[in-house]
């Protein structure tokens, strides 16, 4: 990706999807070039906490709700320290933002942090392509002297796929870090970092988890190094079909039986570690507004997503796999794809969704209780 000055509603930008069809508008943020994977959130809220989300590296995001920024930008809300998206979709920027608690408008925040934006596009018609056609390489080109359409998707069609790439170790934490407990503590968490939310660990915390935040190389050793009572595997980016580490730490701690809880991600990769395959949804789920069902008590529960990616396994039936009895035990009813796995002879289970909702619902908070009540069962 490359940027210069800041975005201006009159600077001319196109954006170009691999196919070959394009959109006209205008600058939205910084003025450059960035490609990545074409992608749409249907989320009418939360656009600071979906640009935050690590989980969209590499992505360009397509707002399907019409008016974007009007809250403006915070302190508060982000779910990083930085914006990860690879660009961003709008088609119709607010003029003056508007809230109490709003700093800077979104437009200066993207061109602050050097994130290629569009706006002034039918993101109606942009989504039902994508929609139709599925997620696919884009290119976001803006400023006064454009390159020809031509040379513009040949640079397209060069960027990497998101099929077969290895991204969580480029967004998770370097160093290892420890949430404390809010209140009395009463269990320690080691929480494999694939691209983990703020939010994630501090709905751990709030349940009196103590949560010790670790890379995503961290090895089976190093999550052992602080005695904990459970084990996490975060959200994050990328093809679950390279993870192979994190597949290998999760086998382990299965191995060890030690309670485990994996959402997103870490849900792709408790499927592989039980030896299911994941393949790539179409177009995938992306907003806070996506029905799931939870097969275990029959609920239905409105939940935020951000996958591009889904565990293969057999919805009607219980499968037998090296660690014991397991089965679906989450499926989304727009689609009948995998929400949620758990194992019947071992404490582990995993959803595909976002619990911590944030921005989104608050439907499957209980989920982290239920982690809670696995640990509570160990160590009694």
């Amino acid at each position: 990706m490359t940027t210069s000055t800041r975005g201006a509603t009159k600077v001319p930008a196109v954006l170009v999807l691999e196919d070959g069809r394009t959109f006209r508008g205008r600058a939205y943020g910084a003025v450059g070039v960035t490609f990545g994977e074409a992608v749409f959130s249907t989320g009418m809220t939360g656009y600071q906490e979906t640009l935050t989300d690590p989980s969209y590296h590499r992505q360009v995001v397509v707002m399907t709700a019409p008016h974007v920024g009007n809250t403006g930008v915070n302190d508060e809300d982000p779910e990083s320290k930085r914006i990860w998206v690879a660009g961003y979709v709008v088609r119709d920027p607010a003029r003056v933002p508007s809230n109490w608690r709003s700093r800077r408008t979104l437009d200066e925040e993207l061109a602050q942090q050097g994130v290629v934006g569009i706006s002034g596009v039918d993101t109606r018609a942009l989504t039902r392509h994508l929609r139709e056609r599925g997620a696919m390489r884009v290119g976001i080109f803006s400023g006064n002297a454009l390159p020809d359409e031509g040379t513009m998707l040949a640079e397209v069609r060069q960027a990497p796929e998101m099929k077969g790439a290895d991204l969580s170790a480029e967004v998770a934490t370097k160093e290892p870090y420890v949430v404390p407990a809010i209140g009395e503590k009463k269990f320690t968490v080691a929480a494999v970092d694939l691209g983990i939310k703020g939010m994630t660990p501090h709905r751990m915390a709030e349940r009196g988890i103590e949560v010790h935040v670790l890379p995503a190389t961290a090895t089976a050793d190093e999550v052992y190094a602080v005695n904990p009572d459970g084990v996490f595997f975060s959200n994050g980016p990328g093809d679950p079909a390279t993870a192979d580490h994190p597949v290998s730490v999760m086998r382990a701690v299965l191995e060890r039986g030690t309670p485990l809880f994996g959402i997103c991600f870490g849900n792709q990769i408790l499927g592989r570690a039980l030896g299911f395959g994941t393949y790539k949804l179409k177009y995938g789920h992306r907003g806070i507004n996506q029905p799931v069902q939870d097969r275990t008590t029959g609920k239905v529960e409105v939940t935020a997503h951000n996958h591009g990616f889904a565990v293969d396994a057999p919805l009607d039936k219980v499968s037998e796999t090296p660690y014991g009895r397991a089965e679906v035990s989450h499926v989304c009813l727009n689609d009948n794809v995998v929400e949620g796995l758990q194992l019947l002879d071992r404490p582990a289970f995993s959803v595909q969704y976002h619990p911590e909702a944030a921005a989104g619902p608050h439907d499957a908070a209980y989920l982290f209780d239920r982690f809670v009540s696995l640990m509570e069962g160990q160590r009694a």
